[in-house]
């Protein structure tokens, strides 16, 4: 964290040749378990990392903006015409000022900004580097602005931002999970409530990590294929009669898959259905500090998502797998699909063991070598002292 921060605050004074009047962070997340619940109105359960976008800012007296990227060297500028169109900021600066435009069209005076921003988090590895970014900006330009906006509110507010400014379909987990996370929780959301429930997940005292590996197969929704699956979900739901999967009850599956025309409509209601309840199931034994106890209810995620909703490839299959080998108590693909990242849970004290077996598995396929990183539950956005 320190080293990003001062990033953006060097980044800052190189840019605008002043200091910045503060600096504010948000988090990336991984998805414990609760994979393609969130559009379907069910339930996530994720945890914020320790790796963090940070945004060094200074208001302005104009209504206009200029964000400098570290990642690209760029230094962006719009102003409130600009803003009010989306499409007009393009590029990774449309993140910026679709936080803009959301808070504008909300009704909220915003400040006009100069901004810089540094991050650690991987880009296009499935941890939401868009939500901490949009997270960020929102901390920031709120805190200048004095803007009288909750934190039970904002989550929605940066969706907007990425679903209708950026125009990515992204449901509401990794902005909530960005700004509401709590260290040493996991954050049991239900989507569409959107009430939170910070459940204790402390690794540490039970002598457990997560690993996450980078798979290094892009992680990409461009092609359509998460389009597809959330149509197909709807289509399932207006079959049945239910206002959304996850108004199918686990006990009564059976009884509606019956009901659907073709496998493959039965196949994804399946994986939504039973990955709901999966999250509830590991929320309980997580109360009740059961926290190894939930290792089969990841690896039953990920076969979910491998056969019923056909979302991963073969070097996710292959890290889980080999992780589950290697002694993890439980290992699942975390993210959208058709790439990313795998998190384990394993033995703190083999979560070196389990990444060289995968790196040796990967190498023997011939892909390429991933990274790894241990992660422990952290903080939502803040401001940083």
């Amino acid at each position: 964290m320190t080293d990003v921060a001062a990033r953006a605050e060097a980044g800052f004074r190189q840019a605008y040749a002043a200091p910045p009047a503060g600096r504010w962070a948000a988090p990336g997340r991984v998805n414990l378990i609760g994979e393609h619940t969130d559009y379907n109105d069910g339930f996530v359960l994720p945890f914020a990392l320790p790796l963090r976008t940070v945004v060094a800012a200074a208001p302005r007296p104009t209504e206009d903006w200029t964000v400098w990227s570290e990642l690209t060297g760029e230094t962006v500028d719009f102003d409130a015409d600009e803003v009010a169109a989306p499409g007009r900021v393009t590029g990774w600066a449309a993140y910026v000022a679709g936080v803009v435009w959301a808070l504008r069209e909300a009704g909220h005076p915003v400040p006009g900004a100069r901004l810089a921003v540094a991050s650690d988090v991987p880009l296009g590895a499935g941890l939401s580097s868009s939500a901490a970014l949009e997270a960020a900006v929102l901390t920031a330009l709120v805190d200048l602005g004095g803007l009288d906006l909750p934190a039970t509110l904002q989550p929605r507010l940066a969706q907007r931002a990425e679903n209708h400014y950026v125009g990515a379909p992204t449901g509401i987990m990794d902005q909530s999970a960005a700004i509401r996370c709590r260290a040493g929780h996991a954050l049991f959301l239900d989507c569409r409530t959107e009430q939170v429930d910070h459940v204790p997940f402390d690794l540490d005292h039970d002598g457990l990590a997560i690993l996450v590996i980078d798979s290094r197969a892009p992680h990409r929704h461009a092609d359509g294929e998460y389009a597809s699956r959330r149509a197909t979900c709807e289509k399932a739901a207006h079959l049945l009669g239910v206002p959304a999967l996850r108004d199918v009850p686990a006990d009564a599956l059976d009884d509606a898959l019956a009901r659907l025309p073709d496998d493959e409509t039965r196949r994804r209601t399946r994986h939504v259905v039973t990955e709901n309840q999966r999250v509830r199931d590991s929320v309980a034994l997580l109360r009740a500090g059961e926290i190894r106890r939930i290792g089969p209810l990841l690896t039953a995620s990920h076969a979910s998502m491998r056969d019923d909703f056909a979302i991963t490839v073969a070097e996710v299959d292959t890290a889980v797998d080999t992780a589950l080998a290697a002694g993890a108590l439980g290992a699942r693909m975390t993210g959208g699909g058709f790439g990313g990242c795998v998190l384990a849970l394993v033995e703190a004290d083999r979560a070196d063991a389990v990444g060289v077996a995968v790196a040796a598995a990967y190498a023997a396929r011939g892909y390429a070598t991933p990274t790894r990183f241990t992660a422990l539950p952290a903080a939502g956005a803040t401001r940083l002292a």
